[in-house]
């Protein structure tokens, strides 16, 4: 049985990538998680603390940022599913370069977001293959997509 890799991007502030684990153990689903670096800080401080200070916010950013980029890449390049949660208070950024990246090498896509977000993610919606607003939505995309499960139905054989 195959075991599906699921990248999660996106805001780092809930819980909702432990729900989904949960929610995909509890299914019994083959699946393996991974995620960009959820500390906040060390995610903004990787590349001053690995390869010095810079008196510039900019470069000390970039530095960062091309740090996380290796993991980031690499794990979405590896990813047969790639979900992508906009929160309703942070703009997440590259969770929608995420989601282009995603996108651009055909990786499918599930984005979650309220509906206040709809207008402003209208292009990332649109070439998502789902689009939801809960993990338990996504849990449920995975039972259908993995083991061709959908509450309520049953095989007639």
């Amino acid at each position: 049985m195959k075991t599906w890799n699921i990248y999660l991007s996106g805001e780092i502030h809930t819980n909702w990538r432990e729900d989904i684990a949960a929610g995909a153990e509890a299914a019994g689903l083959a699946v393996s998680f991974a995620s960009a670096v959820t500390h906040h800080e060390a995610s903004d401080d990787c590349g001053v603390a690995i390869l010095g200070e810079e008196p510039n916010k900019f470069w000390h950013d970039n530095k960062g940022a091309k740090m996380n980029a290796i993991r980031t890449r690499t794990l979405i390049q590896d990813a047969d599913i790639v979900v992508v949660r906009f929160s309703e208070k942070y703009k997440q950024w590259n969770a929608a370069f995420d989601a282009g990246m995603a996108s651009a090498l055909g990786i499918p896509t599930i984005i979650m977001h309220q509906d206040e977000h709809a207008h402003a993610l209208k292009e990332v919606d649109a070439a998502a293959l789902a689009v939801t607003k809960t993990s338990a939505e996504v849990v449920e995309i995975l039972k259908y997509v993995i083991n061709g499960e959908l509450a309520g139905y049953t095989d007639k054989a």
